[in-house]
């Protein structure tokens, strides 16, 4: 289907169906919505030309409140800004609905490739005998892993994620009525949390997804593949791992304790143990024969008792067991009747064991260093620094010495916690298997000692020389990423290190942190960086017959790794080592790609697709010498100019007065503190990515996303050669990919938001450099490009953006008209303080990728 035909159907499915549902809040039964519905379009259009007439936001509102009679104390303008601010979060619920109803119909229309497509290729005589068994044996072998963490850009409280789901269906049915009945629900519920969720809390929220979506998506898409192989017995549980954050990441948050990472692995067996016990009541109504019967019910009876009970587990092989038992019965006496259900009751179990999802452990390695240092301290290896001692002793100490170590012996609760936390991890094997908690990550990863610091502390405090832990490195920074190398090599050169290598396969997971990667490089800087990075690290481990799995810490936007999926994994080079993909799905991206059945299973299999992508179309992603310094050059002059913004005196300054980043910490949407180690002073690299690049997507200038870009090619093609930057677009397809990803950003910015800002005395000239490169940006890439407009590729997806950008412009509008009103001398202080820290959640919501 050509874009136009897509995108009559996208005006079909969504923006026509919105139009109308959208007209139902101005007939709701309650006074004060029905009023500001009927404000609301006017408000648009006064925001709309007033932004294009070149208005600041405070002139906008004051003469729309000038219009108004019913609007003329200062009490009636505040009330009536935060009756637009709710009006317009349900909008964004409503859209949200609509359009994820529509995607079973919109995803027919795409032209990507599915898995099914893929698999019959495998089929197709075109290809030889080789290239089909290559094709076939890679599905069979390939593996996905999709890690959800938990992030303060999705905060809707499970009621509200309940009507949401009443809503699509009821959408998709077209039950006016029904949708009547709830847009008045929603209209009368809080969207809100009253307090800042607890790790526990943000953890069951996910779960909510894992119990609701993904258990029956995953099967779904394993059983989909095992009918879609003609030739052989597809067995391959691991193509699609889940693995789970909240309650095992303690990076930068005090408030992830042993006993939460404890609480959150039973939540998840438990919660797993409620899914087989709801198929397995299904197959007891079915499996009703001799034999049979039997054997069912008694397994329901011990899953009933784990699913409540903390101290009753069940392992892996005692769900199995039965069910093969049941299964060789029906196949020998039954006729094969019911087959089917009960396999594909098995093939969840093989994929979710009895743990769900993975929990990982992640924490600093600055925590690590003060542990190792405090327990040599204590044994008398040191005194004070661990300086003292030489690399090869510190090694010796750290590979040969038996230390025993326990939480009471440290004094500091962090150092204790971490210990105990170590400890736990075994205790948790033991209650739901080694898979339930098996890799450990330590960010900030800068040398070897960030692998051997954690080695040691399992020896210590396991007492053992053998563990089943993927000891998981996370590069994020530009020199760590420099570094990646010969860190690597330098541990698989440690004969003790290299043997826990091999006892896990021979396979080493290795991460890499998109987000702090650009916030401190910058976007094209840091995604050249991570691809380079990935072929070293690929080179070096083939070098030493080990297996490479990358880790992707992927955020929503492109200004933290986000963008469209299969084409990031499809067009890497060839010399990247394809055994699996592995990355993490953020805050709004959990319900907007992955938040029904249809999303897991569309984006979970193009995930798969795109790593089949070359075996299937035997195609490999070449960058030539002449490519590659053409892309070393551009990361280059853009590095130099992200950097010369970041160095700028006003540029955290900018961020403090002008932005909402000091509001961040303020809104009941995460359990994390928005800057680590509680410094009263900002630094950028104590800044968390979410807040920083959040703060940049509120002022609708998203800076992270492109700055540099056009500099870099500006440069380029100043110095006559555009065509070689053209032919780098149509050519490599990663540079593609990263290009697109940036229109995504740049196709979001509205400068004419702040552009009263240009003639701020303090922060003016800083405004003015940001547009012109954004400005810069914008040419330059359509220039490269060749097209006429930004994302011109992507009908849809620039459609969805316009809506949602016109949705939100009133909250837009009103975020900075309260910023202004706290510039000026106000006894309202607090009020428009409260009005900024409201609009936060719309807007962050409407742009579903905003963080």
């Amino acid at each position: 289907m050509d874009s136009i035909n897509r995108l009559k159907e996208f005006h079909r499915t969504v923006k026509n169906k919105f139009n109308v549902y959208n007209s139902l809040f101005l007939s709701l039964p309650f006074r004060q919505i029905r009023t500001t519905g009927v404000l609301i379009p006017l408000l648009q259009n006064e925001c709309r030309d007033g932004l294009l007439a070149g208005k600041e936001p405070l002139q906008i509102l004051n003469d729309f409140f000038a219009s108004r009679p019913e609007l003329k104390t200062e009490d009636e303008q505040i009330d009536f800004m935060f009756r637009v601010v709710q009006y317009v979060e349900r909008q964004v619920v409503l859209f949200d609905s609509v359009e994820d109803a529509a995607f079973p119909v919109l995803k027919d229309v795409d032209e990507t490739l599915s898995l099914t497509d893929y698999i019959h290729l495998t089929d197709s005589k075109r290809g030889s005998a080789e290239a089909k068994s290559n094709a076939l044996e890679k599905l069979s072998s390939f593996r996905t892993r999709i890690v959800f963490t938990a992030h303060p850009t999705q905060f809707y409280p499970p009621s509200v994620l309940k009507i949401i789901a009443k809503l699509r269906q009821l959408i998709s049915s077209n039950d006016i009525s029904r949708i009547d009945l709830t847009l008045q629900q929603l209209g009368l519920t809080s969207l809100l949390k009253s307090s800042k969720p607890t790790p526990f809390e943000e953890a069951r929220n996910i779960i909510y997804f894992l119990r609701n979506v993904y258990y029956d998506a995953v099967g779904e898409i394993y059983s989909d593949i095992k009918g879609a192989m003609k030739e052989g017995q597809f067995d391959n549980p691991n193509i699609i791992q889940l693995g789970f954050w909240p309650g095992g990441d303690r990076d930068g948050n005090p408030f992830v304790t042993s006993e939460t990472t404890l609480a959150v692995a039973n939540e998840l067996r438990m919660t797993l143990m409620k899914c087989y016990y709801g198929d397995l009541k299904d197959l007891e109504g079915k499996l009703t024969f001799r034999n049979v019967e039997d054997i069912v019910s008694q397994l329901v009876g011990q899953v009933y008792e784990a699913m409540f009970d903390a101290s009753s587990t069940l392992g892996y092989k005692q769900i199995e067991g039965p069910l093969l038992e049941a299964r060789a019965i029906l196949e020998a006496d039954y006729g094969g009747l019911y087959l089917d259900d009960i396999d594909a009751l098995i093939d969840k179990v093989k994929i979710f064991k009895t743990h769900f999802a993975t929990l990982d452990i992640r924490q600093n390695h600055a925590v690590h260093e003060r542990l190792i240092t405090e327990v040599l301290s204590q044994k008398g290896f040191i005194e004070e620094s661990l300086s003292e001692l030489s690399p090869s002793r510190l090694q010796d100490i750290l590979l040969t010495e038996s230390i025993r170590l326990k939480p009471e012996d440290f004094s500091d609760e962090l150092l204790s916690d971490t210990v105990r936390t170590i400890q736990l991890v075994r205790d948790i094997q033991a209650r739901s298997g080694e898979e339930a908690c098996n890799r450990y990550v330590m960010s900030n990863s800068e040398d070897m000692y960030s692998v051997l610091f954690v080695f040691a502390l399992f020896r210590w405090c396991w007492g053992a020389e053998e563990f089943p832990i993927d000891i998981i490195p996370l590069f994020e920074s530009v020199e760590g990423m420099a570094n990646a190398r010969q860190i690597m090599a330098s541990l698989f050169s440690i004969p003790a290190y290299r043997a826990h290598v091999e006892r896990r396969s021979q396979t080493q997971t290795m991460m890499l942190g998109f987000s702090d990667g650009t916030k401190d490089g910058g976007y094209l800087t840091a995604n050249w960086s991570i691809h380079k990075t990935k072929e070293e690290l690929s080179s070096v481990c083939d070098e030493n017959g080990v297996k490479a799995i990358f880790f992707d810490g992927r955020g929503g936007p492109p200004a933290r790794g986000g963008g469209k999926t299969h084409g990031f994994y499809a067009s890497q080079s060839e010399k990247i080592a394809n055994h699996a993909i592995e990355l993490t799905i953020q805050g709004q991206v959990i319900t907007s790609m992955y938040g029904t059945k249809e999303q897991f299973k569309y984006h979970g299999e193009q995930l798969i697709a795109a790593g089949i992508h070359k075996d299937v179309l035997g195609q490999e992603n070449h960058i030539s010498d002449h490519f590659r310094e053409l892309f070393e050059e551009l990361a280059r002059l853009s590095f130099e100019s992200y950097t010369e913004l970041k160095n700028h005196p006003m540029f955290i300054p900018y961020l403090e007065k002008k932005s909402t980043l000091r509001f961040y910490s303020r809104a009941n949407v995460g359990s994390r503190p928005s800057v680590r180690g509680g410094q009263q002073k900002l630094e950028l690299k104590n800044l968390r990515a979410i807040p920083f690049v959040g703060s940049w997507s509120q002022l609708k200038q998203n800076v992270p996303g492109y700055f540099g870009i056009g500099t870099a090619l500006k440069t380029i093609a100043d110095d006559g050669r555009l065509e070689d930057l053209k032919a780098l677009f149509r050519d490599v397809p990663y540079f593609k990919t990263l290009v697109l990803n940036s229109m995504m950003s740049l196709s979001k910015c509205n400068f004419a938001l702040t552009s009263y800002m240009a003639h701020d005395p303090e922060f003016g000239a800083f405004w003015n450099m940001l547009l012109e490169e954004y400005e810069r940006s914008r040419d330059m890439v359509l220039k490269v490009s060749g097209y006429s407009e930004l994302m011109e590729e992507e009908a849809l997806s620039k459609e969805s953006v316009a809506i949602r950008e016109d949705i939100v412009m009133p909250l837009l509008v009103i975020q900075q008209y309260a910023l202004q009103k706290l510039e000026q001398s106000n006894e309202r202080q607090d009020v428009y303080e409260k009005i900024v820290i409201r609009s936060l959640y719309g807007n962050i919501n409407a742009s579903r990728n905003s963080a």
